[in-house]
């Protein structure tokens, strides 16, 4: 579109219904002068944008957690209330690199803002942030797990 062309209305609702339709925060397009970024405030938990992290995709699996540290099977948290969904579809990774300690255990208190995990969505690392104030319970994802929109990742009493 040239600079000198009216703006096309259309095409922004086209973006959001995308952006609504397949669970992404945002989309950005660009064409010659024109660029569009259409976004969604998500409310459940605080997303932002991790700096660069190490490549983690094709990291090699990590080693299992000691027995009484093991996450339990993903289902079983949805429907507790201290459950902390995923506001995204993307891959849960419990740690900043394959050689580094997890940013939470069971056990672990936390305070409200403090880092919990990282989805990577459309390769950019999404921090998920305590939405309050507890203790780690319960931790349902595993290092590199795919994860599902609203899926529980862990439990915060």
């Amino acid at each position: 579109m040239a600079k000198n062309e009216p703006f096309d209305p259309e095409l922004v609702r086209e973006l959001a219904r995308m952006v609504a339709e397949t669970d992404l925060s945002e989309i950005e397009v660009e064409k010659g002068d024109l660029r569009i970024r259409v976004a969604r405030k998500i409310e459940a938990v605080s997303v932002q944008v991790a700096p660069a992290a190490p490549a983690m995709v094709a990291a090699a699996p990590v080693a299992a957690a000691p027995a009484a540290m093991a996450p339990a099977p993903a289902k079983s948290g949805a429907g507790h209330p201290g459950a902390v969904p995923s506001p995204m579809v993307g891959t849960a990774y419990l740690r900043p690199s394959p050689d580094a300690k997890p940013f939470i255990e069971v056990g672990t208190k936390v305070q409200a803002g403090d880092k919990l995990l990282l989805v990577e969505a459309m390769k950019t690392f999404n921090e998920i942030v305590a939405p309050r104030a507890g203790t780690v319970t319960a931790i349902f994802v595993e290092d590199g797990m795919p994860v599902e929109y609203g899926e529980a990742l862990l439990v915060l009493e």
